[in-house]
């Protein structure tokens, strides 16, 4: 008989393999169209992340394989969050038409508002889901976490300057693979 975890992972993967291929995809494009691409060294930093946001979510997701007592609610959160993942994943990259420049700066600047208030908006589920799932609050460091990327999604957000771009994807960098290296090393 299969446990409930296993039955609602399935969907779970299918979204997170849908945000990850969505990077990839956009990577692919990029790389066709290489002579015609503006680089942006921001947008391939947040790209990179993204895939690295996709691993960790998954690879935390198997901690609530203990988890027996399932309800909508719960299942909605975790879904939302995944939802959340893929629209930063469908928003890093532009479109690339055929015969046409590929600018990732003009892009990302177009688009950052949207993009980081998705940033903020997964963090925000992401705490709302431990409340919903463990009637708490993410343990301290986690939640110090979680505030550090929000904030640096809010300067992204009211700051257009594409030095402090660059500088808040290294810190973004930087402090998730901290995260992962501090809370997320082992299963």
């Amino acid at each position: 008989m299969m446990d409930a975890f296993s039955y609602l992972s399935v969907l779970l993967s299918i979204i997170l393999g849908l945000a990850i291929a969505q990077v990839l995809q956009g990577y692919r494009a990029l790389l066709l169209a290489r002579e015609r691409v503006r680089l942006s060294p921001p947008v391939l930093i947040w790209s990179g992340l993204l895939l690295l946001f996709a691993a960790q979510a998954w690879w935390a997701s198997f901690g609530l394989r203990q988890r027996t007592n399932w309800d909508f609610l719960s299942f909605a959160i975790i879904l939302l969050q995944m939802v959340v993942l893929y629209m930063l994943s469908a928003v890093i990259f532009p479109e690339v038409e055929r015969n046409e420049g590929v600018d990732l700066v003009d892009h990302f600047d177009r688009h950052r508002r949207i993009f980081y208030g998705f940033v903020i908006a997964m963090l925000a589920v992401s705490v709302l889901k431990d409340v919903l799932l463990d009637h708490r609050l993410p343990s301290p460091l986690n939640l110090a976490f979680h505030i550090i990327l929000a904030t640096t999604a809010a300067v992204g957000v009211a700051i257009r300057s594409a030095r402090v771009q660059l500088w808040l994807a290294m810190i973004a960098a930087g402090g998730f693979l901290l995260y992962i290296f501090l809370l997320f090393a082992r299963l």
